[in-house]
């Protein structure tokens, strides 16, 4: 008699501005997920937010849902805490930590609060930026929405009219925007896998060298856009450094599965944390998978090891 084979639910797409990330993303894990272990369900979420099925069914459907959405509704808690009242088991974070670190205003806080350093910012809300003093902003500076992913939004400004452009940029995305500091230096990464009960450690970092001089969203998902070395080419007390900030950051958060932070290696040797994604991307050109091949981890048993992890997590719920 053949085993069993683990109904996986692979849910993408959804309304979020990150839809085409998250089908790339679905690709990517469909493709190197085992056949012989998983029966594969997609579940593709459209623009408008409508489900193909009742969410509700994805019970009867499967033993675990794959959550491969980015940004809003997918990565922001949403689905998370539909999934925990459906009592279906999920990959990656729950709800709480799915919106902690979503929100960059909050996680900075929290991160800052724990000795991290973080770029300093300044809070705008689309209704308030016109009357605005701007005497407070330092330039260059870099605008972003404040809950955004995939870096869509974000746009280096060198005087104040580029700004106010800016800000117009971020304001399509959210209502809420920051303006932070510009921080010369080199651009980090670094993940972090757990086994959903706590026990983490981080992957290799990766340096990321855009040609056109900043990782936009086009730098990120566009193929030969940026250089990403992994192993980063920096010193091994740098690297230390950026791994246990990676796996603090992870930590503080509350995240599970998996994890990416975002960091910055400035020219005064200070290492400042930008944000952390509780659903990196997984596309061919993310950072994560090329993270967990440089360890030594198939694409295969990355993906294992994130569904394990959502067993063990959604098993620990339960008795709690």
């Amino acid at each position: 008699m053949k085993p069993h084979k683990v109904r996986v639910a692979l849910l993408v797409g959804g309304p979020s501005s990150e839809h085409d990330v998250s089908l790339a993303s679905g690709r990517l894990v469909h493709a190197s997920l085992d056949k012989d272990r998983y029966d594969i369900i997609p579940v593709l979420v459209n623009r408008k937010g409508e489900w193909p099925v009742e969410p509700k069914h994805l019970k009867d459907m499967a033993d675990v849902v794959f959550v491969a959405m980015h940004g809003e509704y997918g990565e922001d808690g949403t689905v998370q805490e539909l999934l925990r009242d459906l009592e279906i088991p999920y990959t990656g974070s729950d709800h709480m930590a799915s919106a902690l670190a979503m929100n960059k205003i909050l996680s900075r806080r929290l991160f800052k609060a724990h000795g991290m350093n973080v770029p300093h910012s300044v809070v705008f809300n689309s209704h308030e930026s016109a009357e605005r003093d701007w005497s407070d902003i330092s330039l260059p500076a870099v605008v972003k929405p404040f809950n955004r992913g995939s870096s869509l939004g974000v746009g280096i400004a060198r005087t104040i009219d580029e700004v106010k452009l800016a800000l117009e940029r971020a304001f399509s995305y959210s209502k809420r925007a920051l303006i932070e500091e510009y921080i010369q230096g080199r651009e980090l990464a670094c993940g972090v896998v757990d086994d959903g009960m706590g026990h983490a450690f981080p992957l290799p970092v990766t340096e990321i060298i855009p040609k056109s001089g900043f990782f936009d969203y086009n730098a990120k998902y566009t193929k030969g856009a940026t250089d990403k070395v992994t192993p980063a080419r920096i010193l091994e007390r740098e690297t230390g450094l950026a791994q246990a900030v990676a796996l603090r950051a992870h930590e503080l958060v509350g995240a599970s599965g998996v994890s990416k932070t975002d960091m910055i290696l400035g020219e005064d040797g200070d290492l400042y944390v930008l944000e952390l994604n509780t659903i990196p991307g997984m596309t061919e050109n993310s950072l994560v998978p090329q993270a967990a091949l440089a360890h030594g981890i198939t694409l295969e048993e990355l993906f294992d090891r994130i569904i394990e992890a959502a067993f063990i997590k959604h098993a620990a719920s339960a008795r709690r």
